[in-house]
């Protein structure tokens, strides 16, 4: 592939709802612009950027691939991401490269939570719609253009529209052009526009909405002149740079139909990186100082360690040596090569403007800039969506409990949304991720790349106990055996208190209890607290007096001492009327109004305390809701919150603190504890 420069480069990501053709759309540009040998198709599991064995499995994209083509001495570098909310986090990699999304939409369907969710993740970069699918049966393209422009008004702007006789598509209209193509095995024949009234309104939509880009245009407008071809692609530009216009166009992936026309229109009308790589952060200027960002990560089994880069400034060249502006650490550069899915070539230098790879950097992660030493700059990073569904991971063979912790950690390098630590308290590992899909996913990957076979359980929860009266007990411990013997006596009043910890107090006089002996009584009851008397859980809020006792001048020592805070405190906790506390954390759940009802009646079922609602401050037109809820009811909210709000919803959930548990928990927690012992 030639070398390009920032001006002719086009950054581009394709996303929407998942089964809406991005793929298909991709495969269909790829196949036009002569880069593969035959027209993928995702059902049949061979397309160039489907290439994953999961992608393949269930024919379904689960990662974002890299598409570069050569288009109208342009290169595109289209970035096709999925559709699955449950990777969302491959979607925010792939516009974080681009300063374009492209957002498909499916003839006939509404305007999709998966469209709403790439609008809204492209904030001010430029938007695009392509609506495909137009040759299905009962396709609807021009029901789909009034949803869309039922939510973005008049800058929904139609550039490519069908020209449909009895249902079925004759041919496919270029409004900026005013021509028509009709096609036959996807190659298209021109044609006249045809004089059509819903091809005419339209055309007067184009118009209104090219009339708005320059005072210029809306004399000429106003003056009833045809604008040129030149004038609209200019004003489109402008528009999709300014993202006050959306353009929209018809296509048919499957069968390529106008898929030409829409590759034309992207290489005239969608930014290019020389005015917009560079962001707010740095100027886009090759021959400026290196700042580029590493927005995804690929752990190939051939190649290697893949670090995919958009360059903001300057070059990547062999000589470039890595200065990465996180860790400030300097390595060699690795091999740079251009990937288009998982075929790949080597080349030269990635320039700035330009998405690229580079091989084998081992101090860069997803998510750093690698720049100049004499100018560290660090560019705006990925915005992951926090993990949102977690569980407990088992090894199905005993003993690969430390290979399950590297293969995950191999993982994480290519998915920053996977969170994986070890649970001190209830000994387990714990993996999350953004839903069950996902973790299906990790499971499925630690078979086939590692060979490990996991279960996923349900996270046991790190309850508390506590004591609610005060009570008065003697530990006495003596032990003769020949020689010196033991011999500890102390009395212990335990009282509850509202300190996490424990509240060591001395009430001791005449020297019953040595003081030398006090550290010692201090350590066997904190040793006790770790386990409690009900079900094994740590202990908290307890005070402890020692206010008398006795002792032998020869037999006494710190370990009897200690052993006798053991049994005054086995033999008083289970009078002071022990219970046991589980943890409650603070929901915030944001979501479109008409679904907070039923959100609050699932909150309700699961002993959630709603502590108020209102418009939410970061989300417009939606709702918020805050309660709290018992963790332990917490663990299928975010699969419930996605069903009934079809993915709209979304909610932080953070520790507050412990409470009493209800009889019946308390009850089933000390029988669930009682099984885990006899076990």
């Amino acid at each position: 592939m030639k070398y390009y420069n920032a001006k002719d480069i086009r950054n581009i990501t394709l996303a929407g709802h998942a089964g809406r053709g991005k793929t298909t759309l991709a495969e269909a540009m790829l196949y036009i612009a002569g880069l593969t040998d035959r027209l993928g198709r995702v059902e049949e599991g061979n397309t160039a950027l489907d290439f994953d064995p999961e992608e393949k499995r269930r024919h379904v994209s689960v990662a974002a691939a890299l598409a570069p083509i050569e288009w109208k001495d342009c290169k595109l570098n289209i970035i096709d991401t999925p559709g699955l909310f449950d990777f969302e986090g491959e979607m925010a990699e792939g516009i974080t490269a681009s300063e374009c999304v492209l957002i498909v939409l499916g003839a006939g369907h509404k305007y999709d939570v998966g469209a709403e969710k790439a609008f809204k993740a492209a904030k001010k970069r430029g938007k695009m719609f392509a609506i495909t699918r137009c040759d299905k049966e009962h396709a609807d393209f021009y029901k789909t253009f009034e949803e869309v422009r039922a939510v973005h008004g008049g800058a929904v702007c139609p550039v490519i529209v069908p020209y449909i006789v009895d249902g079925q598509v004759k041919a496919y209209v270029n409004l900026a052009s005013r021509k028509g193509f009709e096609y036959k095995d996807g190659k298209a024949t021109e044609i006249p526009m045809p004089n059509d009234p819903k091809i005419m309104e339209m055309l007067d939509i184009l118009t209104e909405a090219v009339a708005t880009a320059s005072d210029d245009l809306m004399e000429k407008f106003f003056a009833g002149e045809e604008f040129t071809r030149k004038e609209i692609i200019q004003a489109l530009n402008q528009g999709v740079n300014e993202s006050s216009v959306y353009p929209v166009y018809a296509c048919s992936g499957y069968t390529m139909d106008g898929v030409d026309l829409l590759m034309d229109e992207l290489a005239y009308s969608a930014p290019d990186a020389a005015s917009y790589a560079g962001g707010k952060d740095v100027d886009c200027d090759e021959d400026g100082p290196l700042a580029a960002l590493c927005f995804k990560t690929v752990a190939d089994p051939f190649v290697g360690k893949m670090s995919y880069f958009k360059v903001s400034s300057g070059k990547i060249t062999p000589e470039t040596p890595v200065y990465n502006a996180r860790t400030g650490e300097t390595e060699r550069m690795g091999k740079i090569i251009t990937v288009r899915g998982n075929k790949s070539e080597d080349c030269k230098c990635i320039p700035a403007g330009d998405i690229g790879v580079v091989t084998k950097l081992n101090c860069v992660k997803t998510g750093d800039t690698i720049c100049s030493a004499n100018n560290v700059i660090e560019l705006s990073s990925v915005k992951f969506p926090t993990p949102c569904l977690s569980m407990a991971v088992k090894a199905c063979k005993k003993g690969d409990e430390e290979k399950i912790v590297s293969s995950i950690n191999r993982l994480l390098e290519e998915d920053p949304t996977i969170k994986f630590e070890m649970n001190k308290e209830t000994k387990e590992q714990i993996l999350s991720g953004l839903g069950e899909q996902h973790l299906d996913i990790i499971v499925s990957k630690l078979r086939s790349k590692f060979g490990l076979d996991v279960e996923l359980t349900v996270p046991r929860v790190a309850y508390r106990e506590a004591i609610r009266k005060t009570v008065q007990v003697q530990g006495r411990h003596k032990k003769q055996s020949g020689g010196h013997g033991q011999f500890g006596d102390v009395w212990i009043r335990f009282e509850p208190t509202q300190d996490e910890g424990l509240i060591f107090e001395s009430e001791v006089v005449g020297g019953s209890v040595p003081k030398n002996f006090f550290p010692a009584v201090e350590k066997g009851l904190l040793e006790c607290m770790k386990k409690g008397v009900m079900a094994g859980y740590p202990m908290v809020g307890l005070k402890a007096v020692l206010y008398d006792g006795s002792y032998h001048p020869v037999d006494s020592s710190e370990m009897a001492f200690k052993m006798a805070a053991s049994i005054a405190f086995k033999n008083g906790v289970p009078q002071a009327n022990p219970t046991i506390l589980e943890p409650v954390g603070t929901l915030k759940a944001i979501m479109p109004e008409a679904f907070l009802g039923d959100i609050m009646g699932d909150v309700t079922k699961r002993r959630g305390r709603v502590l108020g609602m209102g418009a939410s401050e970061e989300e417009p037109k939606y709702q918020e809701l805050v309660a709290e809820v018992p963790m332990a009811e917490m663990n299928n909210f975010s699969t419930v919150l996605r069903s009934v709000t079809a993915g709209r919803g979304y909610y932080t959930f953070e520790f507050t603190r412990y409470e009493d548990a209800p009889a019946a928990v308390a009850e089933k927690v000390i029988a669930e504890a009682k099984v885990d012992d006899d076990e």
